[in-house]
């Protein structure tokens, strides 16, 4: 499966540089796969230094925050990012997102297709998927559909073993989600991830481009990635369609407001905003050159951003530009989140940080 081309991006290249069953008769080919990587079926350590670990994501499961990151670090906080205490997980994998459905019910994911989930509101987890089931459910699928072009990329999935990351995940609720990947690797669940079937969009993104960010709801899914990637779905997942992209760079995330504007936000300070439908985007002013990969909604409906290069930048609803706030990370930042008490946290790659409550005028 032939690289798409590198977007040259450091969070994503931390992403992809922290870090079997058998399947003959699955194709024509009867290709078999490697060994399952020992880092999927060892538990991470437990260490107090977890807590300056290089961390990727952050979220909040209720009043709690939950942050992911390398070696399969999950850190707690329910003290609004104050303090933060280690969780116990099955892996030694990377995990580069984390969502949450509600106080209880979340999954995090990342490096050799991994999914977790927990139903304790993130101290312990369990895992749902790993890149070995995940090439033999995509396999699976392109038997049956008997597409040519999808055998041989499901041929490739094989015969390169679990290697392809996840990068984010969106659930509408605590049955329904999808989670997005290297390579436009794509997979939902109807079932809470008891289940996780594979998803094409080989229509929308005939390149295999790498999709980066997703937000769903219960009438559309839609999808940022590399090289301006924009596509929606309205059925599902079952099918997508490519949308028109002002931006041929690529992006790094998706938010979406408590208003429903879609916003996309990337390269050398690339943000676009649109509307529910995400059918035209607009660009706004961001006042930063920096790449921005992360963010986090405002609750009077504006949003955060904060670039690799540790500058805050915040939008008032509507806004046509953001504003620069006077504070600075001098650490590369990768996740951000609002605490329940309006504070707002950072995952960087030398551990959790906390900022003070932010303007939202």
């Amino acid at each position: 499966m032939a690289s798409p081309g590198s977007s040259g991006v450091s969070r994503r290249a931390a992403l992809v540089g922290l870090a079997g069953g058998a399947m003959a008769g699955l194709l024509p080919l009867g290709a078999v796969a490697a060994p399952a990587p020992a880092v999927l079926s060892r538990p991470a350590l437990m260490s107090p230094k977890a807590l300056g670990a290089a961390m990727l994501a952050v979220t909040r499961a209720g009043a709690r925050l939950v942050a992911v990151g390398e070696r399969g670090t999950v850190l707690l906080s329910d003290d609004h990012g104050q303090q933060w205490r280690q969780a116990a997980v099955p892996v030694q994998v990377t995990l580069t997102c984390v969502a949450f459905a509600d106080e209880r019910h979340g999954w995090a994911a990342g490096h050799l297709g991994t999914i977790l989930h927990s139903d304790d509101g993130g101290q312990t987890w369990r895992k749902q998927l790993d890149g070995i089931a995940a090439a033999a459910s995509v396999a699976e699928a392109a038997r049956a559909s008997g597409d040519t072009a999808a055998l041989a990329d499901a041929q490739a999935l094989v015969d390169e073993g679990p290697d392809k990351p996840f990068f984010d995940l969106s659930f509408i609720d605590a049955q329904r989600g999808f989670a997005a990947g290297a390579y436009g690797l794509l997979f939902a669940t109807a079932d809470g991830g008891r289940t996780w079937l594979p998803r094409s969009a080989r229509p929308a993104n005939p390149q295999g481009l790498h999709l980066y960010g997703l937000r769903a709801t219960a009438g559309q899914l839609v999808v940022a990635g590399e090289q301006g990637l924009l596509m929606r779905s309205t059925d599902g997942g079952a099918s997508f369609e490519a949308l028109p992209s002002p931006y041929k760079g690529s992006f790094l995330g998706l938010l979406q407001t408590p208003g429903g504007h879609l916003i996309a936000h990337g390269l050398r300070g690339s943000v676009y905003r649109a509307g529910p439908d995400a059918a035209r985007w607009e660009r706004l002013e961001s006042q930063t050159g920096a790449t921005l990969g992360a963010s986090a909604v405002l609750p009077n409906g504006g949003f955060v951003l904060v670039s690799q290069i540790g500058e805050v930048l915040i939008a008032p609803p509507d806004a046509a530009a953001l504003r620069r706030l006077p504070v600075r990370e001098a650490v590369p930042i990768a996740g951000a989140a609002l605490a329940a008490d309006g504070a707002l946290v950072l995952a960087s790659l030398r551990g959790m940080r906390r900022l003070a409550s932010l303007p939202t005028e």
